[in-house]
């Protein structure tokens, strides 16, 4: 697939970086700064075009003429929808992909989107960023949450406790725990060491254990793995950035008591005008002081979501020693982040493996509905949609005959509205939405090709 990409900013890079690998380096990157443009072509062995993203000239230029997809991620949503635009209008190209922030255009319908603005799919890190983070912490103890199924079903992934009745059993016991919920352990990690679990696997003291659940039956199946935290009321935020915002409003709606520190005196002025109960500060979120005045020792949850990675780590380490009970860090470099597991932060964030989620449904090939990296990129989750066709591998097959790679496990699907968590006789059916965790991302294709049609299905 001919890629083009319009943008070299944070969420640019951070697609270009994957991209790049999935789609064999066909990949040509657009962006104003020409510096920027020659170290991300040395780095990711791409083509690279200097001008600006939605003139004519520059998308010829870039090869719009055959793109098969364009993505229009620079900081100007206008830049972006325009672009799009004039993809579809002088060149015809068929999916079209644009980063918009601001809530206003969400507020139309998809037809005003798709036909009026020429934009196939929009994509939105901050919204994107907001919603994970905010079930982070409505999960309380969860290393990761997220949905499939529109909502339906979550993977989350926690760490075993010595106070988890499951701790030191056999899980074929959690059915005996649970008779009247269906879970299913589709992976552990025990020192950093990938273990595909079956019914005699025992669970050991600080496994990183990933399950999965129809949604309403989450916190049920936590409570097996670990003694559950104590609900959530008290949140710091350390950033009144677009995310900071964002989160700080969707807080509110739930009745946190949220309070939120930004350096920046204008911004503290201007979010303030916004926020209806949201106490906001201005100062700095890794001033000792500034955070003993304002309690931080009895914070549920402290959440450092600046756009500096250094100050993010700095602070939240800083709010956990001074008592915080739960920290979270926002880091976009994974050096960073595999560093900062090591110490007191209780989860390192990383906004680039939300946004590129995003955006390879619509990459691959194959009826994909979800993509979610897991462990910083390590392992995959997917939602493929199973289609009938003669020709189909998944379709009219129990599960024991799908020729499924090392490492991967059908973990749960949604049949018309129910949710199933299916045995190795299970039957997969037409229209079913399946969920797989992918232990190494190498076998991604092999996975997609299961839930492929031929070239002939209609």
């Amino acid at each position: 697939m001919k890629i083009i990409i319009l943008g070299a900013g944070q969420v640019g890079t951070s697609i270009t970086e994957i991209l790049s690998r999935e789609a064999g380096g066909d990949i040509t990157l657009v962006d104003i700064d020409e510096a920027r443009l020659s170290l991300l072509q040395n780095r990711f062995d791409i083509r690279t075009v200097h001008g600006h993203a939605s003139h004519p000239d520059v998308l010829r230029e870039a090869g719009c003429d055959d793109a098969e997809l364009i993505l229009a991620v620079t900081n100007s949503d206008e830049t972006n929808i325009v672009a799009c635009r004039t993809a579809a209008f002088l060149f015809n190209t068929p999916k079209k992909i644009a980063r918009i922030r601001a809530t206003q255009y969400f507020a139309e319908d998809a037809a005003f989107i798709q036909k009026g603005l020429g934009v196939d799919h929009i994509i939105s890190p901050e919204q994107i960023v907001t919603t994970e983070l905010l079930r982070l912490i409505e999960r309380p103890g969860a290393l990761q949450v997220l949905d499939f199924a529109s909502g339906r079903i979550q993977l989350v992934a926690i760490k075993a406790y010595d106070d988890g009745p499951l701790v030191g059993h056999h899980l074929r016991e959690l059915k005996d725990h649970l008779s009247n919920i269906e879970t299913r352990v589709v992976a552990i990690y025990r020192q950093d060491q990938a273990i595909m679990p079956d019914g005699d696997t025992v669970i050991e003291v600080d496994d990183e254990v990933f399950f999965i659940a129809a949604t309403e039956h989450i916190r049920a199946v936590m409570s097996e793995m670990r003694k559950l935290d104590k609900p959530v009321h008290t949140i710091m935020l350390a950033g009144a950035g677009n995310i900071g915002f964002r989160l700080a409003e969707a807080l509110e709606e739930k009745n946190y008591k949220v309070k939120l520190i930004e350096q920046n005196p204008e911004r503290a002025s201007e979010v303030s005008k916004h926020l209806k109960r949201t106490i906001v500060l201005i100062g700095d979120a890794a001033d000792e002081e500034l955070l003993k005045m304002e309690n931080i020792d009895r914070m549920d949850v402290f959440c450092a979501i600046t756009n500096d990675d250094e100050a993010n780590i700095l602070s939240a380490m800083l709010a956990k020693q001074l008592g915080a009970r739960r920290v979270i860090s926002i880091v976009n470099r994974t050096a960073y982040a595999d560093l900062i597991e090591r110490t007191m932060i209780d989860i390192a964030y990383s906004p680039k493996q939300a946004t590129i989620g995003s955006v390879l449904p619509k990459f691959r090939t194959g009826a994909l509905e979800a993509v979610h990296s897991l462990r910083l990129g390590t392992a995959e989750a997917i939602e493929a949609i199973a289609l009938d066709d003669k020709s189909s591998k998944a379709v009219g097959h129990r599960i024991d005959e799908i020729p499924l790679p090392k490492g991967t496990i059908i973990g749960a699907i949604l049949r018309d509205d129910e949710v199933i968590i299916p045995h190795h006789d299970t039957v997969i059916a037409d229209k079913d939405h399946v969920i797989l965790f992918v232990q190494e991302k190498k076998h991604i294709d092999e996975v997609i090709s299961l839930f492929q049609v031929s070239a002939f299905f209609i």
